[in-house]
């Protein structure tokens, strides 16, 4: 029998970053000389700019920040600000030599391989840090100390980390999700 390794089941869903890449953007004059720019000041006060390759959207602010979401990798990431920094100095605006992002958030799915009872967790596990209120969302929520991150328990197995600020975040709590599972007899 093939042995499922939690670890192995992590797929990045989502990185979100930001980046400073100028002191001041005209939001409006961006928007009408950029090709798939979005801009209603009413409804949101950035230049939203997709991305086909990497598939990310760029949300633009008049400050000169960016805030970068939807990319699947760290790569994508750094590809998503090197397109938007070419189109912006296309534009004839100056932007810093080389910036750089910071990641805000990593979402990651994983999958224990296995359903778990939400209800014997919901017991076992440290009681002031989890919420489990299944008339309202199907889900258990652990919010982890180390690394600081919250984790979404479904009873199917499945597993949604959110909070991280590097890869490593989402390994170390499904690590530690199996280790405390397993020391309650619950895996």
């Amino acid at each position: 029998m093939n042995e499922h390794r939690p670890e192995e089941s992590l797929k990045i869903e989502n990185i979100v970053a930001s980046a400073k890449v100028t002191d001041s953007l005209d939001l409006p004059s961006l928007a009408s000389q950029l090709k798939d720019a979005e801009y209603n000041k009413k409804r949101f006060p950035g230049v939203v700019l997709r991305m086909q390759d990497p598939k990310i959207a760029a949300l633009v602010f008049g400050s000169g920040k960016v805030v970068l979401t939807g990319a699947k990798s760290i790569d994508n990431l750094s590809r998503g600000l090197e397109i938007l920094v070419e189109k912006l100095r296309a534009l004839g605006i100056e932007i810093a030599e080389n910036p750089t992002y910071k990641v805000q958030n990593i979402v990651t799915s994983a999958d224990l391989g296995t359903p778990i009872n939400l209800n014997k967790i919901a017991v076992g596990f440290n009681l002031d840090k989890i919420e489990y209120e299944p008339e309202q969302f199907p889900g258990l929520v652990y919010r982890l100390d180390d690394p600081k991150v919250v984790v979404l328990l479904f009873g199917s197995g499945k597993l949604i980390i959110t909070g991280g600020k590097v890869a490593e975040d989402a390994q170390r709590a499904v690590r530690r999700i199996l280790s405390e599972l397993s020391s309650l007899g619950l895996i």
